[in-house]
């Protein structure tokens, strides 16, 4: 599936892809329409058709990523209310493995995350999941979302990568094709984000279900600097 021996950096999402997606289902399809519902005095299914149409208009963009937005959007505290379904957020059951197999290997493992800062530090908090990682970038670090060639571009300068030597793992794919777009050879999609939900069918790019079938692999062949 993949050369590992060309890949020396690892760039990682983090919801779908390190943890389970379910959470975040969960929380923005019923929990927030829930809430969200009680507070202007309508149904859990008007507050989520209302909401649904409002995520389709920003998604993609910085805002549809941004809890200050939401909470403004809302006028609810959206923070708190993620703290709510805390206990849902995990780990991919195949993830502590394959990261630390990465770290093992010499490779450098980046996590590049659209998700706002404090979704972040909330996840980090319950998981601790930073331990795997050289470094964690939010992109509302850099204003733009990961769809965004400016995306690629500012953290290329930071980071200083070798995009034939890189691999980039999403659950997006349109994520996926704006990595593609930059020049990152090595790409990898996530076909199960969603623990509760079916497995979806990838043709486009490579896709995984558990990482641990690439374990072996990882450890045996370390990265050509």
């Amino acid at each position: 599936m993949l050369d590992w021996s060309e890949i020396s950096t690892v760039l990682l999402d983090m919801d779908g892809t390190i943890l389970d997606l379910h959470y975040d289902n969960r929380f923005w399809l019923e929990h927030l329409p829930k809430r969200y519902g009680e507070s202007v005095g309508i149904s859990t299914e008007a507050a989520r058709e209302k909401l649904t149409a409002h995520y389709q208009k920003v998604h993609g963009t910085i805002a549809w990523y941004c809890l200050d937005y939401w909470a403004e959007q809302t006028q609810l505290p959206i923070t708190e209310l993620k703290r709510e379904l805390m206990h849902l957020i995990a780990l991919r059951q195949d993830a502590d493995e394959f990261l630390q197999a990465l770290r093992a290997s010499g490779r450098r493992v980046v996590m590049v995350t659209n998700a706002h800062p404090g979704s972040l530090s909330l996840k980090i908090e319950r998981t601790q999941l930073d331990k795997y990682f050289d470094k964690l970038y939010s992109t509302h670090e850099f204003g733009v979302s990961k769809e965004s060639q400016s995306l690629w571009q500012q953290l290329h300068a930071v980071e200083k990568f070798d995009c034939q030597k890189t691999l980039f793992v999403d659950d997006s794919l349109p994520i996926l094709d704006s990595a593609k777009t930059f020049g990152i050879k090595h790409l990898l999609a996530v076909a199960n984000p969603d623990s509760q939900q079916p497995v979806r069918e990838i043709t486009d790019y490579p896709a995984i279900t558990d990482y641990r079938v690439m374990t072996a692999e990882i450890l045996a062949t370390g990265p050509k600097i």
